[in-house]
């Protein structure tokens, strides 16, 4: 059981691409979860158990990274020994910055006025913006313009966080 240590697309099996076929990705992570999964190392020596449990924890940890797009996008690029500077960097085109203070205005208002269509609205419109996006990404990744992958991972962290509070805002109309 050397697995430990892989990268995530080793561990799992998968080309280290950005565009990863999910159904395969889920198929794979199943089949490892059931090699390795710590049950089926009850009889076994401490050691193994312990190194099954900490596989099984790593294939948990690769198939979250590698099924969300931004996170996957993320990790390519820690591969290919690029921070993001997601914490540190915050510069964004103003343009864009502009249009995340307008989707702020309209989750706000939305909840003023109880509007769960305008939340609906609005989601469906930053999803299609966030797949433009990972589209971008995936040209990117192809062209090996890792600096422009790094801007547009910002990019989508920040539609990621729009798109998590208007699910709650949404969740709190609701209830």
């Amino acid at each position: 059981m050397d697995l430990l240590q892989r990268n995530y697309f080793d561990l799992l099996g998968i080309p280290a691409q950005f565009d990863v076929d999910l159904a395969l990705l889920d198929q794979h992570y199943r089949q490892l979860q059931s090699e390795v999964h710590p049950d089926r190392f009850v009889t076994a020596s401490p050691n193994e158990r312990m190194q099954s449990m900490q596989v099984a924890t790593q294939a948990n940890e690769a198939y979250q990274t590698l099924k969300n797009i931004t996170s996957r996008a993320r990790y390519l690029l820690e591969l290919n020994g690029v921070d993001t500077q997601e914490e540190s960097n915050t510069v964004m085109p103003t343009d864009f910055l502009m249009q995340q203070m307008q989707w702020r205005e309209i989750i706000e208002d939305a909840i003023t006025q109880h509007d769960i269509s305008s939340l609906d609205a609005l989601l469906n419109e930053v999803r299609s913006l966030s797949k433009s996006l990972a589209l971008e990404l995936n040209t990117q990744f192809h062209l090996k313009t890792y600096l422009d992958a790094s801007e547009t991972v910002r990019k989508l962290s920040f539609i990621d966080k729009i798109i998590s509070d208007i699910h709650h805002a949404i969740e709190t109309l609701e209830n």
